[in-house]
C-alpha cells in the first residue's frame, strides 16, 4: 500500500491540475464571450477613422455586406472587384440606400500587375478602413495533384488569397500611420485555423492571412492601427455554394453585423457566436482528430461532386 502512495499522489495532482486548467480555460472563454457578445459593445468603426472604406471582392457575399455596414455607419465606400457591371450596380445601391459617396475600381486580383492602377485610383483618399475580402477556393475538395488546371489554380489562389492582402495593405497602411488611426480587416477562414486535407492550397493561403494579420497587429497597434483576422466557418454565400441561411450558417449580412462588433476587442475572431463555439471546440481537439474529421467530410463532399458530375 505504502509503495503505491507516491504514484497515486502523482496521478491525483496530474488529474487535479488538468481539471483546474480546463476550468480556467472554460472560465476565460465564457468571460471573453460575455465581453464580446453579451455586453452590447459597438465597435468604433466609422468616419472617425477616416472618410473612406476600401473593400475588395465587394459585389457579393461577405464583401458586399461589409461595404453596406460601413456605409450605414457613414463611411464613403471604394468597391474593388472584377466586374464593372456588378460594381456599378452595387455602388448605385449603396449610394441610394445610405446616401454616401461611392467609387469603383474594376480589376482582376488573379493578376499581379493591377496595383499601380489601384494606387492611382486611391490617391488622395483618406482611408480609415480596409477590408481585404477578395478570395478564391476550390470548385470541390480534391487531392492536390488531381486539382483541375493545377498550375493556373495555384497561381490564382496565391495571387487572390495572399498577394492581394499584402499589396493592398502596402498601399493603404502608410496613410493610416500618418494619421495614427485605421483598421485593416483581413477575411481569412476557419480553414486557416488548422490544416484541411483536400483543400490544401486554400487552407494554407488562409493560414497565411491569419498569421500575417496577427504579425501586423503586433507591429502597428501601438501606432494606432488595428489589424484583425476574421475566420468564419460556413456563411450562406455564392462562394460557399450555400443558398439558405441556417442557425450555424448565417447570411453574410447577419455575419458581418456580428463580426464588426469585435473590431477593437478581438484581433482574431470567428465573427459569429455559433462560429466562436465551433472554433473553441476545434482548439480543444488534438490536431490529428480535427484533420481526420475534415478529411472524412471532404472525402464525402468530393464523392458527392463526382457523382453529380459523373466523374470517376
Amino acid at each position: 500500500m505504502d509503495s503505491n502512495a507516491p504514484a497515486a499522489g502523482f496521478l491525483y495532482w496530474v488529474g487535479a491540475s488538468t481539471v483546474a486548467y480546463l476550468a480556467l480555460r472554460l472560465s476565460y472563454s465564457l468571460i471573453s464571450a460575455i465581453r464580446v457578445w453579451g455586453m452590447g459593445h459597438e465597435a468604433e468603426v466609422g468616419p472617425a477613422l477616416g472618410e473612406w472604406a476600401v473593400v475588395t471582392g465587394s459585389t457579393d457575399g461577405i464583401g458586399k455586406s461589409y461595404a453596406e455596414e460601413l456605409a450605414k455607419r457613414g463611411m464613403k465606400i471604394v468597391l474593388i472587384s472584377r466586374s464593372q457591371e456588378k460594381l456599378k450596380e452595387v455602388a448605385n445601391e449603396i449610394r441610394e440606400k445610405f446616401k454616401v459617396e461611392t467609387k469603383t475600381i474594376a480589376v482582376d486580383f488573379g493578376s499581379v500587375d493591377i496595383y499601380k492602377k489601384i494606387q492611382a485610383d486611391l490617391a488622395g483618399l483618406q482611408i480609415g478602413v480596409l477590408v481585404n475580402n477578395v478570395g478564391m477556393s476550390y470548385e470541390y475538395p480534391e487531392y492536390f495533384l488531381d486539382i483541375p488546371d493545377l498550375d493556373n489554380t495555384i497561381n490564382k489562389l496565391i495571387n487572390i488569397n495572399i498577394f492581394s492582402v499584402c499589396k493592398m495593405t502596402q498601399l493603404v497602411l502608410p496613410g493610416m500611420l500618418e494619421r495614427s488611426k485605421g483598421a485593416i480587416l483581413n477575411i481569412s477562414s476557419a480553414s486557416g485555423m488548422y490544416p484541411v486535407p483536400l483543400l490544401a492550397v486554400y487552407s494554407a493561403t488562409k493560414a497565411f492571412v491569419h498569421f500575417f494579420s496577427q504579425c501586423l497587429h503586433a507591429e502597428y497597434r501601438s501606432k494606432g492601427v488595428f489589424v484583425q483576422s476574421v475566420l468564419p466557418f460556413f456563411v450562406a454565400t455564392k462562394l460557399a455554394k450555400i443558398r439558405k441561411p441556417t442557425f450555424d450558417k448565417p447570411s453574410s449580412e447577419t455575419f458581418v453585423k456580428s463580426a464588426i462588433k469585435t473590431v477593437g476587442i478581438q484581433t482574431s475572431t470567428n465573427g459569429y457566436p455559433v462560429h466562436s463555439i465551433m472554433g473553441w471546440i476545434i482548439h480543444l481537439m488534438p490536431l490529428w482528430l480535427s484533420m481526420k474529421i475534415s478529411m472524412s467530410v471532404n472525402k464525402g463532399l468530393r464523392a458527392s461532386y463526382m457523382k453529380k458530375t459523373k466523374k470517376t
